[in-house]
């Protein structure tokens, strides 16, 4: 961050220094209190009710690559894959119809218009569509060859307790596929983040998210290892990642 600043004159170095100082005061806070409890169910249900009826306009050519670079991996191990978060079932029609799934998602909602989407097409390869917390999935253990997750582990408060509860429900040698949204490390992404971060929240999501977070859960968990990490559009800001179960 310091030769960042540098390019700037004396005056917008120390505004600089000043964003920064009060970033890192309040990520300190924020670390204080624990990340885990820094979103909460009821918070993202309401906020995601909210985007039902305009998601697919806002957010679907946004995020289509990383969509579809999820589904073509979850497709090429096939079987049964549970889709987190499947929101208003945009992936749905785009799987393979030999793939069976499962989708779930925290907003009734976007469910009855993922069923309403089910049914009009009739997508014979969906076998369930639940609300359900994706912390605590009411599926058995080892019961899927894949677990997809798009755009999820940003908004859930306890994204370890939620990246544990996919695994458990993988069978072994199965994937987790994610694709993400991963903080900047430094430099002014880096300062927008935090300083969107309040807002963000109240939208459903955290932008600062960083990828040592995810890191430091697969150590901990020692059940799985990086398969990829690959990076999405837009602008290299979201990547798509794969862990297998041991």
């Amino acid at each position: 961050m310091q030769a960042q600043a540098a390019q700037y004159g004396p005056r917008r170095r120390t505004r600089w220094r000043r964003l920064r100082k009060r970033f890192a005061d309040r990520q300190k806070k924020r670390r204080g209190r624990g990340m885990a409890g820094d979103i909460d169910r009821e918070g993202v249900e309401k906020a995601y009710g909210r985007w039902a009826p305009i998601y697919d306009l806002v957010f679907g050519k946004v995020f289509d690559q990383g969509r579809q670079s999820t589904i073509a991996e979850a497709d090429r191990i096939g079987g049964r894959v549970l889709d987190v978060g499947v929101g208003t079932g945009l992936s749905l029609s785009e799987y393979k119809r030999t793939t069976k799934l499962c989708g779930v998602d925290i907003s009734e909602p976007m469910l009855r218009r993922a069923l309403k989407r089910v049914r009009t097409q009739g997508l014979s390869n969906v076998e369930a569509l639940a609300v359900m917390d994706a912390k605590n999935l009411a599926f058995p253990d080892a019961f899927f060859d894949a677990v997809v997750a798009q755009y999820v582990i940003t908004a859930v408060p306890d994204p370890e307790a939620t990246l544990d509860d996919f695994i458990r429900v993988l069978k072994p040698g199965g994937e987790l596929i994610l694709v993400n949204h991963i903080g900047a490390e430094s430099g002014p992404r880096r300062v927008f983040e935090l300083a969107f971060a309040p807002l963000a929240r109240r939208l459903g999501w955290r932008p600062e998210f960083p990828w040592e977070r995810l890191t430091n859960w697969a150590a901990k968990h020692g059940g799985v290892s990086l398969a990829e990490r690959r990076p999405m559009p837009p602008m290299g800001h979201f990547s798509l990642i794969r862990f297998r179960k041991s």
